[in-house]
């Protein structure tokens, strides 16, 4: 079998089970990215997994062979702390070993240009066409290895960046969730003058039997850490800490869409500029945005185009619904451990229950949901092309008012609500989002779509 066939860029590197990612074709990836930065020096990062630190050695010696010089990490390091070093220090580009918050038994690689965001197709398509067998030149033009340590910029950077925040008298719980920010978010909001109660701080390769993912189910100890009283408010990241997830005193698990409103509409009360989403994320942010003179500018699912459309626009802030957000003028990357400072930040100002309930009062609550249906790979594409000829007039009862078709469709109706289908990038079925203006309308939304896709399949 050839190796590379295995190899694919989906829309941030290449993921795969252990079984697949294997040394091999991690060099031919690695062997890749040589050919196509040519010259030059990498920095090379890796998450917390057992196999993670071998692997970006592996792709220190095969880049060295090919003459370009490696700076490895001297320790496992969130990927936004990586993102944010190559451009402060000048890299040509970046490697990055993480299956972010898969499961233990997934390892991935992503290849970050110097700017720090995340690679877009003409960069990946490149990859892809130069996957090959590692090659060596001769021992006079090779390159050199060299450890770094890339937390303490990073962390000197971010406390100017937030203003040198005071957190003096307060106490935050920090869940690492055993990844790659433990020691980094923690010592951050410690250095700010806050008491930090640390959940799962520990390394541990395998997580602790689960995925690093901050989903509420995976946040019990945290939330009652803060419902408790023991914490005012509580933080957790994902495996390789560029996602972050917020727990409250009266709401608990916040939800992300709703986070990154009260994100978006803290910046705007001393900053200026639009906010970028993708099509899944919650329209709330446009009515806030119009209350400041504001736009918001949709793009597909994928950090990726978040990224683009922030450099495109010159936004102040982009995010999605599953938990990332970048500042335009500190990294168009998604950054964990950045906004956790941030959020700190905000809450002592005024409390960050207080500002959800505000936005909620204001501009109305968040009512979204999500369901699947099962679709083969090789039917993704036909499903999507049939949607258009089964577009109806109206949906659940009220007027079709636009078509967005940067990801899939993306159905606005009449009375603000909106049912968005698309293919799943990692699984074989057709996801169905829906947003409205109460839970029952969701779900009348989301049976609609279900009746609308399931023949086509």
């Amino acid at each position: 079998m050839d190796p590379t066939e295995q190899i694919t860029f989906g829309t941030d590197g290449w993921r795969d089970t252990l079984t697949n990612f294997t040394d091999e074709r991690v060099r031919i990836v690695a062997q890749a990215i040589a050919d196509h930065i040519t010259n030059g020096t990498i920095a090379i990062g890796y998450d917390a997994r057992e196999s993670s630190k071998a692997f970006a050695d592996a792709v220190a010696e095969v880049v060295t062979n090919n003459g370009l010089d490696a700076y490895v990490s001297d320790r496992d390091c969130p990927t936004p702390v990586l993102a944010w070093s190559l451009s402060d220090r000048d890299f040509d580009g970046g490697v990055m070993i993480t299956a972010s918050h898969n499961p233990p038994e997934y390892n991935g690689i992503k290849f970050l240009p110097p700017a720090g965001a995340p690679a877009l197709p003409a960069v990946t398509d490149s990859l892809t066409e130069r996957l090959a067998e590692p090659k060596t030149v001769a021992r006079s033009e090779r390159g050199t290895v060299e450890t770094a340590a890339f937390v303490p910029a990073y962390k000197e950077h971010a406390i100017d960046y937030v203003g040198a925040p005071s957190f003096d008298g307060m106490t935050i719980a920090y869940d690492a969730m055993h990844g790659s920010g433990r020691g980094v978010t923690d010592t951050l909001l410690a250095d700010a003058g806050a008491t930090v109660e640390r959940l799962r701080t520990e390394r541990d390769p395998t997580f602790g039997g689960t995925p690093p993912e901050p989903s509420a189910d995976r946040l019990e100890a945290l939330a009652d850490r803060v419902q408790s009283g023991n914490a005012e408010l509580g933080i957790a990241n994902d495996g390789d800490a560029d996602r972050i997830a917020i727990i409250t005193p009266d709401r608990g698990y916040l939800d992300p869409n709703l986070y990154y409103a009260v994100l978006y509409d803290y910046l705007l009360e001393s900053n200026s500029g639009p906010a970028i989403r993708t099509v899944s994320t919650t329209s709330l942010l446009d009515r806030i945005a119009h209350d400041h003179g504001e736009e918001v500018y949709e793009t597909p699912v994928g950090f990726k185009w978040v990224a683009d459309g922030m450099a495109t626009h010159d936004a102040l802030i982009g995010g999605e619904e599953s938990g990332g957000y970048g500042l335009t003028t500190h990294l168009r990357n998604k950054d964990g451990v950045l906004l956790a400072l941030l959020t700190v930040a905000a809450h002592a100002e005024q409390s960050i229950d207080e500002r959800a309930d505000a936005i909620v009062e204001t501009y109305g609550g968040i009512h979204q949901d999500r369901l699947s249906v099962a679709c083969p790979n090789d039917r993704k594409a036909a499903v999507i092309a049939d949607v258009e000829s089964v577009l109806p007039e109206e949906i659940a009862g009220v007027a079709v008012d636009s078509v967005g078709t940067d990801d899939g469709f993306k159905i606005n109706l009449a009375d603000g609500s909106w049912l968005l289908v698309r293919p799943s990038g990692t699984e074989p079925k057709m996801r169905v989002y829906a947003e409205g203006d109460s839970d029952e309308r969701v779900d009348t939304l989301l049976s609609a779509g279900e009746e609308l896709i399931e023949p086509l399949v």
